[in-house]
């Protein structure tokens, strides 16, 4: 093999080892890091469309489990399905979307159509309309959340199968990237007492 042969071979394996790398760390990125999802039902209107693509940031709530804290109120997080609904037939790695409305030591209770937290009316400037349930106050034991969806009536969450175990949050939703004309970060306006 000529000494040009042997440069070009490995230049060609150069650009082989490099591309594999990058590949390795999108892949890393990908499951440990940043993941794309898309919103499946309404149960998060108006805040989040039927068929918006999100990004989830996966590494905060892993933290938080290893240094004892918390997810902040208001979050919109994206989790595994608790036990209960994995037994009344969702597949365990069904993926929802809600806001945390309660953290370890909350009191939660909705009366009169509005979400009370630690007796106290919650603003809640994303909901379009009242709450058209009542639900008893609940205390927020620790290594658990309380989950809601914004469409507050039309949601399937934690009033109905009670609180989220902190260790099935997969990621927190920080970026809309679909629709283009919605492209940005996910905002909304904050609570009072977040």
């Amino acid at each position: 093999m000529t000494n040009s042969n042997s440069e070009s071979l490995q230049k060609k394996l150069n650009s082989f080892v490099s591309i594999l790398c990058w590949i390795l760390v999108a892949l890393i990125i990908r499951w440990q890091v940043i993941e794309p999802r898309w919103i499946p039902s309404g149960s998060m209107l108006p805040t989040l469309q039927i068929q918006e693509k999100l990004l989830i940031e996966k590494i905060t709530p892993k933290l938080n489990i290893l240094t004892n804290k918390t997810i902040k109120r208001e979050s919109i997080i994206v989790f595994k399905p608790p036990r209960i609904l994995v037994e009344s037939g969702y597949k365990e790695k069904t993926a929802l979307i809600k806001r945390v409305i309660g953290i370890p030591g909350d009191i939660i209770e909705i009366k009169n159509g509005n979400l009370i937290r630690n007796n106290e009316i919650v603003n809640e400037p994303w909901r379009n309309e009242p709450i058209n349930y009542e639900m008893e106050a609940i205390k927020i034991p620790k290594g658990y959340f309380w989950v809601l969806g914004d469409n507050r009536n039309n949601s399937l969450d934690s009033h109905l199968w009670g609180p989220l175990p902190q260790k099935n949050v997969i990621g927190t939703a920080f970026f809309r990237y679909w629709p283009l004309k919605k492209i940005g970060p996910i905002r909304f306006p904050d609570s009072k007492d977040s």
